[in-house]
């Protein structure tokens, strides 16, 4: 059973017509100026302290109630470049870009929270709102913390949240440690001799070599990863040639691998590198791996995840809250403040992953029932982390 926080349900609508109001207007890494300037203004409007410029386009609020703890809540705001397949009213306005992950609706929830706890600011202490730009690949977490986030605002704890499908609405899913992969790209390119395709024995094959290369990484998580680490390599590019008789002397493959912990990232590194390698070489072909780690596990500490799971049950109840629920090989970028402060980041159900609410799908649309739920589950973690007001 839902319990949302008293006066919530009033400030929903205003919620919800934020979150169509953004997601009509998607803007994607490092971008998102009008989202920025719509952010900031109601962040100024609820009387926040509002600071701007900390990875291009993020955007900071910080609300003060006297002395006490300080605290960080973070929302992504970054839409991803698909193309939306939706008949809704307030579909994408902005061709090839769509909020397709739900991060209209995370921003919008945090601005809710913001604006309920300006007005009824029962706690001491302070809170920073962070909104953060470029979750999406371009790793804009790890930008606000190197641009100096917790020197500019130097809190002690930093809490995450992401809307899950698959997940029914009015449940919370946490865990401590790993919840979410490290995320790693590749490229790998193949350099050969080109020649005819009637003629194969005058070249070196590069589409059958990187063929072989594809079947070959995927040994290395059944046979030299610990059966009980996690692994995953995805070759999910591979481009060579261009015309139907001719053997192309280069070929490019890229994909990403998702790790949980650092000695399986190194080992997967140098494993994909060695096999590679070997392979092009019992050909007559030259290999050449570009690795690069992208963003490290999402890993929630202990004592703040407990901290999370009390507030998720008087949010939603005990029967709804998953706890320890398995990780999932996706990856954040909220791992970045994650490395600097303790904090707990969480799944909040989204309802059926079919009919388009997958993440990532033309069709997504982030459900307006949670909104009410997120929107008391920030307010009550606020009210949980620091003392009441006097």
């Amino acid at each position: 059973m839902v319990e949302t926080v008293a006066g919530i349900d009033g400030l929903t609508a205003d919620v919800t017509a934020w979150r169509h109001d953004l997601h009509a207007h998607p803007e994607t890494a490092f971008e998102e100026v009008r989202t920025s300037d719509f952010v900031a203004e109601k962040l100024t409007s609820f009387g926040l302290e509002v600071h701007r410029g900390l990875a291009k386009t993020g955007v900071v609020g910080i609300l003060r109630n006297g002395e006490g703890p300080s605290v960080a809540f973070r929302a992504d705001m970054d839409a991803l470049h698909i193309q939306e397949e939706t008949n809704l009213p307030y579909r994408s306005r902005n061709p090839g870009r769509m909020h397709a992950c739900g991060h209209d609706g995370h921003t919008a929830m945090l601005l809710g929270a913001a604006r309920h706890l300006s007005e009824k600011p029962n706690f001491q202490g302070s809170i920073a709102f962070v909104f953060q730009p470029a979750e999406e690949n371009d790793g804009g977490g790890r930008v606000m913390v190197e641009e100096g986030l917790f020197d500019r605002f130097p809190v002690e704890r930093i809490f995450g949240m992401h809307n899950w499908p698959g997940l029914d609405v009015g449940r919370i899913a946490l865990r401590p440690g790993p919840i979410m992969a490290a995320y790693d790209v590749f490229e790998l390119t193949l350099t050969g001799r080109g020649t005819h395709a009637a003629m194969p024995n005058l070249g070196t094959d590069t589409i059958l070599v990187g063929s072989q290369i594809v079947a070959a990484f995927q040994t290395i998580p059944a046979r030299n990863v610990h059966p009980v680490d996690a692994a995953v390599v995805s070759v999910t590019q591979f481009h060579a040639g261009d015309t139907w008789n001719v053997l192309p002397a280069t070929a490019v493959l890229r994909g990403t691998v998702r790790t949980f912990r650092g000695e399986v990232q190194d080992l997967m590194e140098r494993r994909m590198g060695e096999l590679a390698t070997a392979i092009a070489k019992a050909y007559g072909v030259e290999a050449s791996l570009r690795y690069e780690r992208r963003y490290p596990a999402t890993v929630n500490s202990a004592a703040e995840t407990e901290i999370a799971r009390q507030v998720a049950v008087r949010v939603v109840g005990e029967s709804a809250v998953d706890l320890d629920p398995m990780p999932s090989m996706g990856a954040e970028d909220f791992a970045f403040m994650l490395q600097k402060r303790p904090g707990s980041y969480v799944w909040i159900g989204a309802g059926p992953s079919d009919g388009g609410r997958n993440l990532h799908s033309p069709h997504y649309d982030f459900n307006d029932a949670v909104l009410p739920i997120g929107l008391s589950y920030w307010v009550r973690l606020a009210e949980t982390l620091m003392p009441k007001a006097a």
